[in-house]
């Protein structure tokens, strides 16, 4: 029965999922696209615009991961706020530092798109960010 229940919180996960990568990418091509047309950060705008949408992202997902996939049971507590900093240094590790790098190999090396780019990222992430928040952000105290 665990197996089946962590299959249906993975299945929530990916359904605020599917509205954090909307999120985050429009938040992303709003914001490179302001850049480009106010002049700033030439060559590395896609890289501030997707650490933007990044932080606005991460407040987003925690809001519904913590309403909507990882309820808290009664046998735990959680503090919100360590909650909300666990969120952030978990989805740092994806959503910046690998997000980051990737970003950098698909545009620089590969020539990839600056707006496709971000779209490639998620098939990394997704399974990562689950398990960080499932087992380490989420996670109440007894």
């Amino acid at each position: 029965m665990k197996m089946i229940d962590t299959f249906r919180q993975f299945l929530k996960f990916g359904m605020v999922g599917v509205t954090n990568t909307i999120v985050s990418y429009l938040l992303n091509m709003l914001t490179l696209f302001c850049f480009q047309y106010a002049g700033l950060f030439k060559r590395f705008d896609y890289l501030f615009a997707q650490f933007i949408a990044f932080v606005l992202s991460v407040a987003w997902s925690f809001f519904w991961n913590n309403k909507f996939v990882f309820k808290e049971r009664d046998e735990e507590k959680r503090v919100w706020w360590k909650t909300l900093i666990k969120t952030y240094i978990a989805y740092s590790f994806t959503g910046i530092f690998l997000n980051s790098i990737l970003l950098w190999i698909w545009v620089e090396v590969f020539q990839i798109s600056k707006i496709v780019a971000p779209l490639l990222n998620i098939a990394f992430n997704v399974p990562i960010n689950f398990l960080l928040n499932k087992y380490w952000a989420f996670k109440g105290e007894k």
